[in-house]
């Protein structure tokens, strides 16, 4: 449940808003039309309310340094109104936080979900030792809008930078690398961004409001990762393309480091992510943790669904490396057996990019 005195000031007061639930409890699912909101979002005339989400700072001369000597992605050289993102893996490379960083010259924003919010504060307090940074939660000051485009909102600016992150996902980021082997990458088209506002003027907002159900459609679409829905206890980043914008492969060590480098060196991620083209004959729209079928054998599991406005029911999905990539698979959902049709975002090969000479068998006679 979200913090008490959240739901006060969420939109959720608006007309016909619906809660939403789990992770996203306590902003609206919807307001009574997901498509209609889901169309408006994409066009940029509407803003989706993401109030449940926390924001840390972190202030102090080291705070760029001591981020980047933690974490995946390089963010020495951030500069005043630059967005990036990052990852904390534990020290065998599994995901445990994934962060969005803006820096505004003064403090460094973290944007990220509210259960991890806690988890990550205290992680970091026991890292600081000497160095000049200081650690706060400004969750209840501070909330979170998103939207495409540039919406007409007075955004916090504490230290005369706006407060407006932009999604490094449209790109591959210098020091990443894109598994996905496609000419058109969907991400080509995601303009998304978020901003800060100060959370008491939330519930004066004027502005067109899109429930959260159309922002994930339009993030499945996009083959966007978030670790609320796609991560679990075994996530590593290559297995969500996240080497892509998340992840800097050049840059010195952190926790974690070695087997990303691994990985993608000299071995391939276990799993891959597929976006699924579902069948909507039996309206059954699958919920996370659906079996994936291929024939009778369980290859993965579902971790978002939604109903695309142009796509239909889509879904993102965790499958074995080993998995055929032109199988048609199903979806166990519900008791139904839903059709899905594979869309490959990292494919079987994904890894071993180290260019390794072969040695030769010993006893091998050189001619």
């Amino acid at each position: 449940m979200p913090p008490e005195g959240w739901l006060a000031l969420s939109e959720l007061t608006r007309s016909g808003a619906v809660d939403g639930s789990g992770a996203d409890a306590g902003v609206a699912a919807h307001y009574g039309n997901p498509l209609a909101e889901q169309r408006a979002l994409a066009a940029g005339d509407a803003v989706v309310d993401l109030s449940h989400r926390a924001v840390l700072s972190i202030s102090g001369a080291d705070r760029l340094t001591w981020i980047n000597s933690l974490t995946s992605q390089s963010v020495t050289d951030l500069k005043p109104g630059q967005s990036s993102e990052t990852l904390l893996l534990d020290a065998t490379g599994r995901l445990e936080y994934a962060v969005r960083l803006l820096d505004d010259g003064v403090d460094l924003w973290l944007l990220l979900e509210r259960e991890e919010a806690p988890g990550l504060l205290a992680w970091l307090s026991t890292m600081v030792f000497m160095l000049r940074v200081e650690l706060r939660d400004r969750t209840n000051e501070l909330a979170t809008i998103g939207a495409f485009g540039s919406p007409q909102i007075l955004v916090a600016s504490p230290n005369g930078v706006p407060l407006v992150w932009n999604d490094p996902w449209s790109a591959v980021t210098p020091g990443g690398w894109q598994y996905a082997a496609v000419e058109h990458h969907p991400a080509v088209q995601w303009t998304y961004s978020e901003m800060l506002i100060p959370r008491a003027t939330l519930a004066e907002l004027d502005l067109p409001l899109a429930g959260f159900l159309a922002l994930e459609a339009l993030r499945i679409a996009a083959w966007r990762p978030r670790l609320a829905t796609e991560g679990d206890e075994k996530t590593i980043p290559h297995e969500l393309d996240w080497l892509r914008s998340a992840v800097h492969l050049t840059k010195g060590c952190y926790r974690g480091q070695e087997t990303v480098a691994k990985v993608h060196n000299l071995g391939h991620p276990p799993r891959r992510l597929v976006m699924l083209h579902l069948d909507g004959s039996d309206s059954v729209l699958p919920s996370r943790g659906d079996e994936v079928l291929l024939g009778e054998s369980t290859v993965g599991h579902v971790t978002s669904a939604a109903q695309h406005f142009e796509l239909g029911p889509i879904a993102l999905a965790l499958v074995k490396r080993t998995t055929d990539p032109l199988a048609e698979l199903a979806v166990r959902s519900e008791g139904i057996l839903v059709p899905a049709a594979q869309e490959i975002v990292v494919p079987p090969d994904a890894g071993a990019a180290a260019n390794v000479p072969r040695l030769p068998r010993l006893g091998a006679v050189k001619r």
